[in-house]
Formats: structure tokens, sequence, C-alpha cells
């Protein structure tokens, strides 16, 4: 199968470097001319318009910063809708709203082509190495016949109904991170100004009921001082904004989603919209003039789990 991947950017370049990395036959394009000399240069084919890649593959990716870009790389004169044909399926890996990629998938399957949404979730480290859970939503016979490549861009694999499903269950499992993102920047406040050490204080969140897979990351960093999580404030706060509009869509008023939102809203202003989303424990390191610093951490995160075939969950 001849692989079309559409954005090389923190995410998608590691994504489609696995794909490379395993010797499928892979076409990319980005605006960004030194991500694709790097894919080219590797043996990768890069193409002008998304279109000409549509036409030359079988599976067609995206994998974009915003609903509002995808949408242009999908409808523009020279987009991927009008280089569909018969059978080829389109896989939706951003972060994106469940209502755009029905409505994308519709015009999709007018081309008699099929739609997927496959976002994934686990970090940038685990994205480097294969090792990224990958949500799927869609018909069950398409995601079947693509699943040997889903397996080679992620370990664990969800099939989680019609198309639409991956994209609320990822808009879901990211707000969950951002709530435990800002109750970190409290807990380490109120660890640092009671004169705890800080290192074993990651160990004993580490071990206890208090623990997520954002302390055992996202601490690493925020106690390191590079903050380099490899996602960025406008990103977090994009994806939050799509949980708190999803609530509104289904006439559910939430109490701590709001909340949440203000906070990075907050930090965005404060720290610039490409800072790395984990700086928002930052402004209450301002507010009080202390650090969490402590050394042994990393500066950026690597997956040091070995690299092996995926399957479905």
């Amino acid at each position: 199968m001849k692989i079309g991947f559409i954005g090389l950017g923190n995410v998608g370049g590691k994504l489609a470097g696995s794909l490379l990395r395993n010797k499928f036959n892979l076409t990319v394009i980005d605006l960004e001319k030194k991500l694709t000399n790097v894919f080219k240069n590797k043996g990768a084919k890069v193409v002008d318009t998304p279109k000409e890649l549509a036409e030359k593959t079988d599976l067609i990716i995206t994998c974009l910063p915003s609903p509002k870009v995808c949408a242009e790389v999908m409808e523009s004169q020279d987009g991927v809708i009008n280089g569909l044909s018969k059978n080829k399926i389109w896989l939706e890996m951003s972060t994106t709203d469940e209502n755009e990629v029905k409505r994308l998938g519709k015009l999709v399957i007018n081309k008699k082509a099929i739609p997927l949404d496959g976002p994934v979730s686990g970090g940038c480290h685990r994205a480097a190495t294969g090792n990224i859970a990958i949500f799927v939503g869609g018909e069950r016979s398409s995601f079947e016949k693509i699943l040997p490549i889903l397996t080679t861009m992620g370990k664990k694999i969800l099939h989680t109904g019609k198309l639409g499903s991956a994209s609320v269950l990822k808009v879901i499992t990211n707000y969950l991170a951002s709530v435990h993102l800002a109750a970190l920047g409290e807990a380490w406040t109120v660890a640092k100004k009671s004169n705890l050490d800080l290192k074993k204080v990651y160990k004993g969140i580490s071990v206890s009921s208090g623990n997520s897979f954002v302390h055992e990351t996202e601490s690493q960093v925020i106690l390191n001082g590079s903050y380099n999580i490899n996602f960025t404030m406008d990103l977090v706060k994009k994806d939050m904004s799509l949980f708190d509009e999803l609530s509104k869509k289904l006439k559910t008023e939430l109490e701590i989603s709001p909340f949440i939102l203000n906070i990075f809203k907050d930090a965005e202003k404060k720290f610039g919209s490409r800072a790395w989303s984990s700086m928002v424990v930052k402004r209450l390191e301002d507010k009080y003039n202390i650090n969490f610093r402590a050394l042994g951490f990393p500066e950026e995160l690597i997956d040091d789990e070995p690299e092996g075939k995926g399957y479905e969950i």
C-alpha cells in the first residue's frame, strides 16, 4: 500500500518517521521544505500539492495543527478531496472536532473513498519510537485493512466505533491530561513551600494514588527546568477549547473544564502561544518567586521502551 503523509510537525514527523524506518512506500508534503528535504534524503517521495499526493497514494494521512488548516488542505483546489478516487482511504490523525471530521468524511465518501479518524495519545517521545497509542473511528473493514500500518506507527491500537468517535475520545483524554498538568503546578508549589526534597516528592507521587501519566512524563522536564514536552501552549488551548465546545453542544454544564481552560489562556498570554504547555506551572513559580528544580531529571523525554510491533486492544 502506498502511503501519503501530510504534516511533518512535532507529532506527524515522528509518525511518518516510523513508516519510513519500517520501509513503507511513503510520499510526504509539508509547508516547511526543510522537513520534506529530511524525508527526501531518507528515501521518501515529495510532491507539490495534497491533490497530487492523494492521486499517487492509497492511504492519505493528515496530521495538522487545527481543524481550519485541515479543511484548507482537504478542500482547496489542489487539496486532497480533488485527488481522491474509489477505495482510497483518508486517515485524519490530527486532534480535531467530531463534527468537522464527519463533515469532511461526507466529502470523502462522495468520491467513493473511505474516511477514518485516528488521533494519537502518549506524547512525542512515544510517537518517535512507534510506541504511542492510536484511536481509530470509522468502518471496521477499512480499519482492519490499514491495521498493519497502524501497528508500525503505534503500540496499542483501539477501534473506537463509528467515524468521529476516536476524535471525541481523544479530546476527552487531552482534557484529563490538561487538568492533571494544572493540578501538578499546585502540588509542586505546596511541596516546594513545605521545603520537601522535590526528587523524593517525584518518587513518592509516582508510587502513590496521586500518580498519573502526566506526572511521570511532564514533571520530569518541569523539575529539569527545560519544560520541553514537545507540545505548545496554543495546541493545549485548542484541545481544551474542543472539549469545552463539545460539552456545550451536548448541553452539559461543566465546572472544572472552563476553569482549567482559563488557566491555560492566562499561561498563553504570559508566556506566548509557542511556549511549551508544561510552562503553565511557571505561573505559580513566578507568583511566589520559587522554582521547581531538582537534579537528575532529563531536559527532554526519551522513550526507553523497545520498539515492537503494535497490536489491537
